[in-house]
C-alpha cells in the first residue's frame, strides 16, 4: 500500500480510503469487524465513517460497530486515522428538535461527544463537515473547532460537498483567526462525474486541501454495469443517482466503448476506475465502500494497478472533463 500526506498536513495515510457506510444498513457487524480487519493487514489506515451512517432509526449504528471493533484491542485505534463527519441531524425518527443538525457551535459540542461514546475512542483524527451550512458563520464554526482541537477531541478538520468558493471562505475565515482551517475536501468525482475539476479541485490544491472522491464507480456505473446486466447480475450493478443512467442511450454507449477498452487490456473496470483517480491532481485517494471482503480486495488491486498513457488517453476520449474555469464556460 502506497501512502501521501493528507492535505498540507503531516499526517500519513493511505492511497484508499475505507468507507464504512454499509457498515450497519448492509453488513452485519461480524463481517464489517472482519473487512476493517483485512483492511489493516492490507496497509489501509484510512477509514470514514459519518455520524448519520446506519440511517433511520439506526443512525449512528455504524460509528458503533467501528467503536466495538477498536474495543478488540490489538493496536487497532492507533493503527487508524479515523474520520467521521458532522451536520445530519441526529433528533430521534419522527421527534424533530432544534439544533440537533448543522455546523452551529451548540450542535458541533453535542456531536462530537455523541460521535466520541459511539466509536468509543477520545478523539477524532478527522472532523468533516458534511455539507455546506448556509447559516452558520464560519467564525463560529473554527470557533468550535479551536476548542475541540485545544481540548484534544480532534486533530484535524475537513469539509464534505463544499463549492470550491466554500474551501476559499473557510480557510480565508480560519487564517483571520489563526486557526488551521480545512485539510481536506470529500466531493463526488470520477470518470463519469468529473465537474469537480472546474473549482473545487483547483480552490483545495490552492489551499493545500487533499481531495477525497466519493462514489469513484459512480453508483456501480464504472464497475463493470453493462457485463454485470448480461450475467444476470445487474440488480446491484447501479444505485442512487446512476440506477436510471443506462436508460439514457448516450450513457449506454459511453459505458460499453469504457467496457470494451478495459476488456482489451484485461482490466477490471472498477479497478481501473479506482486507478484513474490515484492519477489525478490533488487526490489524496478514493473511498471505497465495500460490502464484502473480495471488494475489498478488488480496491487494494485497484491501489497496485498503473495505467498506461494509452489507456489514460483513450479514457479521457470516453469520459472528456470540463477543464479548470474560466476556460470551461469563457473563452
Amino acid at each position: 500500500m502506497e501512502y501521501t500526506q493528507l492535505g498540507r498536513t503531516g499526517l500519513k495515510v493511505s492511497r484508499i480510503v475505507l468507507g464504512t457506510m454499509n457498515f450497519g444498513p448492509q453488513t452485519e457487524e461480524t463481517d464489517s469487524h472482519s473487512i476493517m480487519d483485512a483492511a489493516l493487514d492490507a496497509g489501509i489506515n484510512f477509514f470514514d465513517t459519518a455520524n448519520v451512517y446506519g440511517w433511520g432509526e439506526n443512525k449512528g449504528r455504524t460509528e458503533e460497530i467501528i467503536g466495538s471493533w477498536f474495543a478488540k484491542g490489538g493496536g487497532r485505534r492507533e493503527k487508524t486515522v479515523l474520520a467521521t463527519k458532522v451536520y445530519g441531524n441526529m433528533a430521534a425518527e419522527g421527534e424533530p428538535w432544534p439544533n440537533s443538525d448543522k455546523l452551529s457551535a451548540v450542535n458541533i459540542r453535542r456531536a462530537v461527544d455523541a460521535s466520541l461514546k459511539r466509536l468509543g475512542t477520545d478523539y477524532i483524527d478527522l472532523y468533516q463537515f458534511h455539507h455546506v451550512d448556509r447559516s452558520t458563520p464560519w467564525d463560529e464554526i473554527w470557533q468550535a473547532i479551536d476548542v475541540l482541537v485545544q481540548q484534544g477531541k480532534i486533530v484535524y478538520a475537513g469539509s464534505s460537498n463544499h463549492a470550491g468558493w466554500h474551501i476559499a471562505q473557510a480557510n480565508e475565515a480560519a487564517a483571520r483567526r489563526g486557526s488551521y482551517g480545512l485539510v481536506s475536501e470529500q466531493c463526488l468525482y470520477n470518470l463519469a462525474e468529473r465537474r469537480a475539476e472546474m473549482e473545487v479541485i483547483p480552490a483545495a490544491q490552492g489551499y493545500g486541501v487533499g481531495i477525497i472522491p466519493w462514489s469513484p464507480l459512480h453508483g456501480g456505473l464504472l464497475g463493470g454495469a453493462l457485463r454485470k446486466e448480461r450475467e444476470g447480475g445487474g440488480a446491484r450493478s447501479t444505485s442512487g443517482r446512476s440506477a436510471d443512467a443506462l436508460k439514457n442511450a448516450t450513457v449506454r454507449d459511453q459505458i460499453q466503448r469504457y467496457e470494451d477498452l478495459l476488456a482489451k487490456h484485461g482490466i477490471e473496470p472498477g479497478e481501473a476506475a479506482l486507478a484513474w483517480l490515484l492519477t489525478r491532481p490533488g487526490v489524496t485517494g478514493p473511498i471505497v465502500g465495500p460490502r464484502t471482503a473480495e471488494q475489498l480486495a478488488s480496491a487494494v488491486r485497484a491501489s497496485e494497478l498503473k495505467l498506461g498513457e494509452e489507456v489514460l488517453a483513450e479514457l479521457d476520449e470516453i469520459f472528456p472533463g470540463p477543464g479548470p474555469s474560466p476556460e470551461a464556460f469563457a473563452w
